[in-house]
């Protein structure tokens, strides 16, 4: 196991930790994260912990990208990894944040039905010996997706203590940015999804 799989499993690992914190009723076990009003804001050392671990966690992704580009340590077993710990990651939080009342039902539902439509267009491409590269669109969505998730956990400060929704507008851009990616990547690999039959 290489360096750069090593991170993404450390990824995947710091995932579940993530999940755990967010989820684990904590007040069953007598201990409660202590809350802080920060200029007016109620803010909870338990999300403000998830909030860090989520930025080392989404840092160890580009790590793990750029180590196995710059070595030569690209293998079929990191792509996959890597492809499962980012959606462990990401979709895990969006769903539990929503579940809280953080953010609206519709962003998890629409980056989640995104990642199946694209993922199933480079399943479908790979099978036919194509490999589907990352577009402009998509690396917009993610960027504003994951700025987005991170100023969620710190409540939006300090957008916040002007009253400027920057999170959930960096979300629901992110939304839109998915829907626009999606059907970019079908458009630009229709021809494989539904190739013409040739005339005989």
């Amino acid at each position: 196991m290489n360096l750069p799989t090593k991170l993404t499993v450390l990824r995947l690992i710091l995932s579940v930790i993530v999940i755990v914190i967010l989820c684990v009723p904590f007040y069953y076990f007598g201990f409660q994260f202590p809350k802080y009003d920060v200029n007016g804001v109620t803010v909870s050392l338990q999300y403000i912990i998830a909030g860090v671990i989520f930025i080392i966690a989404s840092f160890t992704d580009f790590l793990d990208g750029y180590l196995a580009r710059k070595n030569n340590q690209i293998t079929d077993t990191g792509k996959m990894l890597d492809a499962i710990a980012d959606k462990v990651l990401v979709n895990s939080v969006l769903i539990i944040l929503a579940a809280q009342g953080f953010i609206h039902e519709i962003i998890p539902v629409i980056i989640v039905l995104r990642d199946i439509v694209v993922n199933a267009i480079k399943m479908e491409a790979a099978g036919k010996g194509k490999v589907v590269a990352a577009i402009g669109s998509g690396k917009l969505k993610t960027a504003s997706l994951m700025i987005g998730i991170v100023l969620t956990f710190a409540y939006n400060i300090p957008f916040e203590f002007i009253n400027l929704r920057v999170s959930d507008f960096l979300l629901y851009f992110a939304c839109i940015m998915s829907i626009i990616s999606a059907f970019q990547y079908f458009n630009l690999n229709k021809a494989i999804i539904f190739p013409k039959k040739e005339n005989i």
